[in-house]
């Protein structure tokens, strides 16, 4: 029970070998646990998902993006998040809670699923990251960007205006080294990864963890849906009483790294115009 997507992974470094051994290391997860599997989630991009009863196995493929959502998972201690029951780091596999019904946030009205959003957000950043944290600090993250944007921005042969390259760059140099408070962020945090649950209305799912300033967090979620950036942005400053600028800057910033993909030269256009829209 592997979802065909999954087979895209075999393009990417390591993918084709992961792929040969993950039959064999959800079964060994399976006798662990003692776990009884359900049909797996469709939606698989670097993992496979089952429902478990009432938990939730998740066999991932190792990226530097989500090597700390366990422990991430663990910092917020369900605290707007699923709960993580155990975690097999030499299998990269997760035991969760389960979501039920599990349906996202992206059922709900436009504005109703933002608010509901505007509050589970903010119960993640109630904890400073502790000292001897493992995630990376979004200043180094930036300072990769920084270099790297250009470069890329080339070898996708310019494909938008030189204005917008600079405001990421001016973005990620600018606003690292004025910081407020640092927590743990999830990063990807948009509306369908925030699931329906029994324990709390509204739990999120699927961390990219960095340590970094609370506006940098909205950055998924102001990108997240068909309105207009901007009416994200006005409503999530106003809903959770944050820097607008800050977070239009991170907004613009991250929208433009995540436009480029590691492994392909070209750029996402669509996240290219969702910049113009917040460069207006």
């Amino acid at each position: 029970m592997i979802p065909e997507q999954l087979g895209e992974l075999a393009t990417l470094p390591g993918g084709a070998e992961w792929l040969e051994q993950l039959p064999r290391l959800v079964s060994e997860c399976v006798e662990r646990w003692s776990l009884e599997l359900e049909e797996p989630y469709p939606y698989a991009n670097v993992s496979v998902v089952y429902p478990a009863g009432d938990v939730v196995l998740k066999v991932g493929f190792p990226h530097w993006e989500s090597e700390h959502e366990a422990a991430a998972l663990a910092h917020w201690d369900g605290n707007g998040a699923v709960l993580l029951h155990e975690y097999d780091a030499e299998r990269n596999a997760l035991l969760l809670e389960r979501c039920k019904p599990g349906t996202s946030l992206l059922e709900l009205p436009e504005e109703e699923g933002y608010a509901a959003a505007a509050r589970v957000l903010p119960k993640l950043w109630e904890r400073p990251a502790p000292h001897d944290h493992p995630f990376t600090p979004i200043a180094v993250t930036a300072a990769r960007w920084e270099r790297e944007l250009p470069e890329d921005w080339e070898a996708a042969g310019r494909p938008f205006e030189r204005e917008l390259l600079e405001a990421g760059v001016r973005a990620l140099r600018e606003l690292p080294p004025t910081q407020s408070e640092l927590v743990v962020c999830h990063q990807d945090f948009h509306r369908q990864n925030v699931l329906a649950a029994e324990r709390e209305p509204w739990l999120t799912i699927d961390p990219k963890p960095v340590v970094a300033e609370r506006a940098f967090d909205t950055a998924a979620l102001i990108r997240d849906g068909p309105r207009d950036p901007l009416w994200a942005l006005d409503f999530l400053a106003g809903e959770l009483g944050l820097d607008r600028e800050r977070m239009r800057g991170w907004a613009i910033a991250h929208t433009l790294a995540w436009g480029f993909d590691e492994h392909d030269p070209s750029v996402n256009q669509e996240m290219v115009e969702i910049v113009r829209r917040l460069r207006a």
